[in-house]
């Protein structure tokens, strides 16, 4: 399995020929859009509209808010955020397993997620959250977060890139607060399989480049 990192939530997530795309940015974010062929879009903020136009088109399929899903062996499970969503938009976060690899989305999470989905919230191998604070979850309840998830791998998003027009702070920032400073991994992209995460002890904190 291949992750690759485009800015803010969006990621790219390559098993074999499987392709998943998580939150393309918006042409407002001042981030360009990826384009390549995908299996399976995943949004975790999206307004009524969207996902009242959730669908699948030919080989591609749009998944928007909560539910359960299957497709081309991979799974999905998808929770609202209730407590942080309104009648014009909705936050869900996303458990994909692929390759037996479970990762976990929390995606534009700004608060700790209620109890009825942070119990979904174990075993997870890979971990994607927030790391330049507001509007999105603070640094410190972000590290809070990573300790009592332990997964194997975490992968920070929504933190300051080159070329993004909204504020939003230095990853350097998140790694001060989890105590992190020096022992972040950063890479192009992150390869790993599943046989690999056994070896893994300790949380690792991997920094993909744009």
């Amino acid at each position: 399995m291949v992750i690759s990192f485009y800015g803010e939530g969006c990621f790219k997530i390559q098993s074999g020929e499987a392709v998943v795309l998580i939150d393309p940015p918006s042409p407002q974010s001042g981030l360009t859009a990826p384009r390549f062929k995908f299996d399976v879009l995943l949004k975790t903020l999206a307004s009524a509209e969207e996902i009242d136009g959730a669908f699948s088109k030919g080989e591609e399929f749009k998944i928007i808010g909560p539910g359960e899903y299957d497709i081309k062996d991979i799974k999905i499970s998808g929770y609202g955020l209730t407590n942080e969503s309104t009648n014009q938009f909705i936050k869900t976060i996303y458990l994909v397993e692929m390759e037996g690899i479970k990762m976990c989305f929390l995606g534009h999470i700004s608060e700790t997620p209620e109890a009825d989905v942070a119990e979904h919230l174990e075993e997870i191998d890979v971990l994607f959250i927030p790391a330049g604070g507001k509007p999105f979850l603070e640094q410190k309840a972000a590290a809070k977060m990573i300790k009592q998830i332990e997964s194997k791998i975490v992968i920070p998003a929504f933190h300051k890139v080159s070329g993004l027009k909204r504020q939003a702070a230095d990853i350097k920032v998140f790694l001060e607060e989890g105590g992190w400073t020096g022992k972040a991994e950063n890479m192009e992209k992150l390869t790993i399989k599943r046989k690999d995460l056994a070896e893994i002890k300790k949380t690792r904190i991997v920094s993909l480049k744009v």
